[in-house]
């Protein structure tokens, strides 16, 4: 079956791929939350420091897809049914082969989440729609861009409010560069940021370019790379390269250490009224609180990402709870289900 190269021609393809890069970031954030969630601090501090560290920097690449689609006049959603389907699902728009699970912090779960960060290939083409890897994905954003700008100029297709954009003063972060989008130039920064991120520079480098937030002495590597280095149990240090793998020193991982969540968890798998299901529906109705804040947010009132930050922190406490109960199968732990609540539904 051959793949269309670029599909993006118009300004309205444009911004739909743009809130699909909505989608797809906010996809990632679950999993990792989930994982995240189930370690035990004492035994795992390091693989606790690699998946929040990435966390935190998914979020900032929502934020920066939020920034790319108002700079080109679109609208972001993520108080959507949508935003939330049922899991285990594929990565959203993709050709089907990553399914994610929410599922405890393990040799799976590092495996899923190595599939989603996995590089593309140097001489992977765009994909706008169906795409294999996250970078080909983005690379057919920016194919798309380009032509635009070409086509209409760049006055016409960066038409968006310039007080919807998010600036360093509205996401203070360590985990990398929130880049006001403005024109091409800026379009490009952002989308670079996204990518090097996730994957390393220019597809065959491991490092993103920044340093470690939880040891600055190290350059840090990209998200794909750092799982590597939580399968191996070391780090990459000056010198290596994809091809070598991690030769630095030992990084702790205690597959032993993790709380043990039952996977793919459902609201409906609990009674009515019991401990379990009261708990999942007050997580999942924070969560979706959280995504009417962020879409907020990312609608005009920029100053309100600190009200969404808050609503994760009372998420944590949510999970701690959730976590501190039996699932009802006699082996495993309760876990959130990150249910979507319709607005007339929620508490």
């Amino acid at each position: 079956m051959t793949t269309s190269i670029v599909t993006i021609e118009t300004l309205d393809d444009l911004r739909t791929h743009l809130q699909w890069a909505i989608e797809l970031e906010h996809s990632t954030i679950p999993p990792y939350m989930y994982a995240l969630y189930s370690l035990d601090l004492s035994r795992n501090s390091e693989a606790a420091q690699v998946i929040s560290s990435v966390f935190v920097e998914e979020m900032l690449h929502l934020a920066l897809a939020a920034n790319l689609l108002n700079a080109v006049g679109g609208k972001p959603v993520l108080d959507s049914p949508e935003i939330l389907p049922s899991y285990p699902h594929t990565l959203p728009h993709s050709d089907g082969s990553v399914r994610i699970d929410l599922a405890p912090f393990g040799p799976a779960a590092l495996e899923l989440f190595l599939a989603i960060e996995k590089p593309a290939s140097a001489e992977a083409p765009p994909e706008a729609d169906r795409y294999h890897s996250i970078g080909q994905f983005y690379a057919a954003v920016e194919t798309g861009l380009r032509m635009l700008c070409e086509t209409l100029g760049e006055d016409a297709v960066f038409s968006g409010a310039p007080e919807r954009q998010l600036h360093e003063i509205h996401f203070s972060s360590t985990a990398g560069n929130i880049v006001p989008v403005h024109d091409l130039a800026s379009a490009s920064a952002a989308l670079k940021e996204i990518v090097e991120q996730g994957e390393g520079a220019a597809r065959t480098d491991a490092w993103d370019g920044n340093k470690n937030v939880f040891h600055p002495e190290f350059d840090e590597v990209a998200h794909y790379y750092r799982f590597v280095e939580l399968k191996c149990g070391r780090r990459f240090r000056t010198g290596d390269t994809p091809r070598s793998g991690p030769t630095g020193e030992e990084i702790a991982v205690d597959f032993d250490g993790v709380r043990p969540m039952r996977s793919n968890p459902k609201v409906a798998d609990a009674p009515e009224g019991s401990a379990v299901r009261t708990a999942q529906d007050r997580f999942n109705n924070t969560y979706c609180l959280l995504l009417y804040l962020l879409e907020d947010t990312f609608n005009g009132n920029p100053s309100g990402m600190n009200t969404a930050i808050e609503a994760m922190f009372t998420l944590k406490g949510q999970a701690q709870d959730l976590m501190s109960l039996p699932s009802g199968d006699g082996v495993t732990l309760a876990g959130p289900t990150f249910e979507y609540v319709p607005i007339d539904a929620r508490s």
